[in-house]
């Protein structure tokens, strides 16, 4: 592998251009205005180096000359630690942890959701997501960001869900109001604006 990744002089990221997890990653590289190279791959449209560097067979993978990552979390935390400005974590180890413990109940209890909705939109997936979104919206209404004043990794990670609600037939009730408002705010930055893909704007 690495005669492979020697070849790349530009960091350079495989996204699926309508997974919400690669569109997290792009989230954070427009925010921090990381110069990256951004290969769309979708469908049968696969690059063969692909297969040599994620050796699971998915998409989202990070070069970075002689580093090859491939989890969504473990890139945007290297991203984050390698371009420090501006930050997304905590300094304390104790903000960092619970700002990885928000990320990690994201994956299980969002996320899973949205893995079924791509595979199946059915009503039952809509209300589980739907259902999930009110029951943490509360949180969002006395702080700018996720029990947070500044932006931070949970944002970016949340923000691709809150996008693609209407491709996904979900609709939140007035309850949820305080999280609509915060979807709102995050899709204005021009770093999210940047981050989407072709396919992407299509989805609103």
């Amino acid at each position: 592998m690495s005669l492979l990744v020697n070849r790349y002089s530009v960091m350079t990221f495989y996204s699926d251009p309508t997974d919400p997890a690669c569109h997290a990653v792009r989230f954070v590289l427009a925010e921090k205005d990381i110069n990256v190279d951004v290969v769309q791959v979708q469908g049968d449209h696969r690059p063969e180096e692909l297969n040599d560097l994620n050796p699971y067979g998915a998409v989202l993978t990070l070069v970075d000359r002689d580093l090859v990552l491939y989890e969504e979390h473990i890139i945007m935390e290297y991203l984050d630690e390698r371009f420090p400005h501006p930050p997304l974590m905590p300094v304390d180890p104790v903000s960092r942890a619970s700002n990885r413990l928000l990320r990690y109940r994201l994956k299980r209890d969002i996320y899973a959701l949205v893995d079924a909705l791509e595979r199946q939109v059915g009503d039952a997936q809509r209300r589980g997501l739907r259902d999930h979104l009110t029951a943490i919206a509360p949180l969002f209404a006395h702080k700018p960001f996720f029990m947070s004043d500044e932006l931070s990794l949970v944002d970016c990670y949340l923000a691709p869900v809150l996008w693609r609600l209407p491709k996904y037939g979900v609709q939140l009730p007035s309850q949820a109001k305080s999280l609509l408002q915060y979807g709102e705010r995050l899709f204005q930055r021009p770093s999210f604006r940047g981050s989407l893909s072709v396919a992407e704007r299509e989805m609103r």
